[in-house]
């Protein structure tokens, strides 16, 4: 039963997994002087060399530029089906009310099982009868 118990969660962990990241969307930019790597950027903006075309002079625009950038955009999954309670017909409306309904109030707390014999203490034996008669009930 433990097992079970334990594949289930495994199981469950992993497809909460698989639905995060087969949505999560993220761009990955590279800035590249010449042949070489300069920076790496996951979440924020690529920081460049210093060669910029906007910071260039007129002299440096005649020459070939050698700096590029590179933007490659990994996209996930948007295409989920969002279904909101209005979007229901009437019929399923009315069971998902009775359902919720029924299933909150069937675990109501029940009253606090009474035990007659709780504070009752036994008398005090002064000889055990049976074992002085030698009756053994078989």
């Amino acid at each position: 039963m433990m097992i079970k118990a334990f594949l289930h969660k495994i199981f469950s962990a992993t497809l909460a997994c698989l639905v995060l990241f087969s949505t999560l969307s993220f761009t990955v930019e590279k800035h590249y002087c010449g042949d070489n790597l300069i920076d790496v950027a996951i979440f924020s903006k690529v920081d460049n060399c210093g060669m910029d075309m906007d910071s260039a002079s007129s002299t440096y625009l005649e020459k070939k530029h050698c700096c590029k950038d590179e933007i490659h955009v990994f996209k996930g999954q948007d295409k989920l089906k969002k279904v909101s309670f209005e979007d229901l017909q009437l019929d399923q409306q009315l069971f998902l009310e009775v359902f919720s309904y029924t299933f909150l109030n069937f675990f109501a707390g029940l009253p606090e099982q009474v035990i007659p014999h709780k504070n009752y203490s036994p008398p005090n034996l002064i000889a055990d009868i049976q074992v002085l008669d030698q009756v053994f009930i078989i």
